[in-house]
């Protein structure tokens, strides 16, 4: 079986190629405010990619979801610590969150990290 979050990634920056391409200041702008929020503040980045996950779930946007869980892990997240930031999303979302986390467990699958709890 092919792995559907690398394919997914793949699919995100050829997107963003394509609107690099065609809408450079778009792109740029975007990633100025990209770069912006994801710096060392307050909030470490580590953690704010968790936030970003549980946004992901709770908004319901699948690649959205592949792309943070990579970030996270990137970040030095752990498994649990991206499932436990899904219970936030859980929470708030209610059924649809749960149906989502399933993406969330998918790409932890894909990226290796996903570890049964013990």
């Amino acid at each position: 079986m092919e792995n559907e979050s690398l394919e997914m990634i793949k699919l995100l920056q050829e997107g963003q190629g394509a609107i690099k391409e065609y809408l450079p200041g778009v792109l740029e702008n975007f990633m100025g405010v990209v770069q912006s929020v994801t710096k060392q503040e307050l909030i470490p980045p580590r953690t704010k990619e968790l936030m970003a996950v549980a946004v992901a779930v709770g908004i319901r946007c699948q690649p959205c979801i592949v792309h943070h869980v990579k970030r996270a892990l990137d970040q030095g997240a752990t498994a649990a610590e991206i499932m436990e930031a899904c219970s936030v999303a859980i929470m708030m979302g209610g059924g649809p969150s749960i149906a989502y986390t399933s993406y969330v467990v998918q790409a932890l699958k894909d990226f290796k990290a996903f570890t049964k709890k013990d």
